[in-house]
């Protein structure tokens, strides 16, 4: 037997000798960080934190041909085991997967408010910005940016030109966005604001700042001119959204029945919903028998579960965080020691979001989880977000994926750090709020409610998100439905009637549906999975998530053959 690598610290030892098949996979993984330097920087690969991805037709096709080549590579070398017979089955769907979004420029050409090229700058919030060599580092990154997007926008001119274009709307809201990045005030001048060092060392971060502020207005005004030949219409059509949901999901679903099973999701959390808001408006003497909205508006006028200011989110989140994992592990779930820790933080962008970062390769980097607060928003409600909390860290995101990162040594780098699934993923961490549930810590009827809420979301988005872009009539009898063919401002309304959230998160949630076909399902769906399989487990719920999560974010296709 050869020798295993030594592990990276902080990193179990391996415990399987590579395959052939694993020295291919760990190969393609050093190709794709040298290709994308920002997906190296998100999946914690060292050594490329200074540069920039190029977007460009000729660095697209690059990164297609590499995906060709691994998977023409696998085919040449045998299993060695069941892993590697797993790892060649998702490495088939995701990679062929990937080769045909790109033979039509589906991913390069997408604009969207959430997970398009538009967004890099994110990437600089995964950077150490501790120190002065770092912010050197960081500095020069954002020196680069500009180039970076100009790439970008040659290939959408390119894809343009195929007839491969985005929705006007994604792209006047995408201009929009980069504006706000550039803006007085805006990102890159509060980013560069906060920066270490001398007078000399801030000022060269400044200027870098303004040049990708700068890089961010070209952008923006390019946007703007390929809106003018941008076809009106939101939704994509059937075809193209099978597509889109295979890509989010792993698996290929009847959209029909998947629609009809979201309408009665929706009505079955929402009689939940109401049994719960009766005994809260019971509880506080609102009169409101089982109306959610009354029962809401008594748990936002309880001081005891408002939190006043990011300082004391971030802390409340930090202690609600560290207790789920004092208290999980070693009952519930096998949570290993490097994971122990997860920090909290408050991201500098106002966009909304809550959302998760994993831990670097090395583990030098911690799990984050990252609240966005919006500018203004200087009041917080615990009752709403405790199962948030689970979502993004423990049992959720932290521990997934977390677990995932450490397999490296037992599987192979492509299955520990690139290899993400959303129905997956985001299945698991609903799956992980139920359960939370089950296991008595949403026991709090206003905690339930919150719960309850972003179940009710969840299941809300499969029928918008499917019958929208799918052309299906909306559902009959079902509060904010007015039946018929979906509109835009019919999809306002029903959300006003399911969503919860206030105005600007609600108009944010919608343009993303609309310019992110297929995402916002996979949640739901992917915890459907996970329910139907922990369901037909024949060990006990803590082996059955130690087996599931050890095999890391599989397409859901291939998961139930793994297990």
């Amino acid at each position: 037997m050869p020798a295993l690598p030594s592990p990276a610290p902080g990193r179990p030892a391996a415990t399987r000798t590579p395959s052939a098949l694993d020295r291919l996979a760990d190969g393609y993984v050093d190709s794709v960080a040298r290709l994308d330097p920002y997906l190296a920087t998100e999946l914690g690969i060292a050594g490329h934190d200074s540069e920039v991805t190029d977007f460009s037709p000729a660095a697209v096709a690059e990164r297609t041909d590499a995906a060709r080549a691994l998977l023409a590579s696998i085919g040449e070398v045998p299993d060695q085991d069941e892993t590697d017979s797993v790892t060649r089955a998702a490495l088939t769907e995701r990679l062929g997967l990937e080769i045909e979004r790109s033979e039509l420029r589906l991913d390069v050409a997408g604009v969207n408010n959430l997970a398009s090229p538009l967004q890099s700058r994110d990437v600089l919030d995964q950077m150490p910005a501790e120190t002065a060599e770092d912010w050197e580092v960081i500095a020069e990154r954002m020196a680069a940016m500009p180039g970076s997007l100009a790439t970008w926008a040659e290939s959408l001119r390119e894809a343009a030109d195929h007839g491969v274009i985005s929705a006007r709307r994604q792209l006047v809201l995408g201009a929009e966005q980069a504006r706000g990045y550039a803006a007085e005030n805006g990102f890159f001048e509060a980013f560069a604001a906060s920066a270490v060092g001398d007078g000399t060392q801030r000022e060269r971060v400044a200027r870098a700042s303004r040049a990708a502020a700068e890089g961010y207005l070209e952008l923006a005004d390019f946007l703007d001119s390929l809106a003018e030949r941008a076809p009106a219409a939101d939704a994509i059509g059937r075809d193209a959204y099978r597509l889109a949901s295979r890509t989010f999901l792993g698996a290929e679903v009847d959209l029909d029945e998947t629609y009809a099973w979201g309408i009665d999701e929706l009505r079955a959390i929402v009689a939940e919903q109401e049994e719960v808001a009766a005994r809260i408006n019971e509880r506080h003497g609102t009169g409101g028998g089982r109306s959610v909205a009354a029962a809401k508006d008594a748990l936002r006028s309880d001081p005891a579960r408002v939190l006043h200011g990011t300082e004391e989110l971030r802390a409340w989140m930090q202690q609600l965080s560290d207790r789920a994992i004092a208290d999980l592990a070693g009952t519930h779930f096998d949570i290993p020691q490097p994971l122990h820790r997860l920090e909290c933080r408050i991201a500098q962008t106002g966009s909304g979001g809550i959302y998760y970062t994993g831990p670097s390769e090395d583990l030098t980097r911690p799990g984050r989880m990252w609240w966005d607060v919006p500018a203004g928003t200087s009041r917080f409600h615990t009752w709403l977000e405790t199962t948030t909390v689970y979502h993004e860290g423990v049992p959720g995101h932290h521990l997934q994926v977390g677990t995932q990162t450490l397999q490296a040594g037992s599987l192979n780098r492509w299955r520990a750090l690139m290899c993400w699934v959303s129905g997956h993923g985001e299945g698991w961490a609903l799956y992980a709020e139920r359960l939370m549930d089950q296991l008595g810590y949403l026991d709090d009827d206003g905690d339930r409610l919150g719960m309850l809420d972003a179940q009710r979301l969840r299941a809300g988005r499969v029928v918008l998100d499917i019958g929208f872009h799918v052309g299906l009539p909306m559902p009959e009898g079902i509060a904010g439905s007015a039946g018929g063919a979906w509109t835009y401002e019919k999809a306002w309304d029903f959300m006003s009637a399911h969503w919860g959230v206030s105005e600007a998160e609600q108009r944010f949630e919608l343009n993303r549906y609309l310019g992110w076909p297929g995402q916002a399902p996979s949640y739901k769906i992917g915890q459907r999975a996970w329910e139907q399989l922990a369901a037909r487990a024949t060990t006990d719920l803590r082996d059955f998530h130690r087996r599931a999560l050890e095999l890391g974010s599989l397409p859901l296709s291939v998961l139930e053959g793994a297990l």
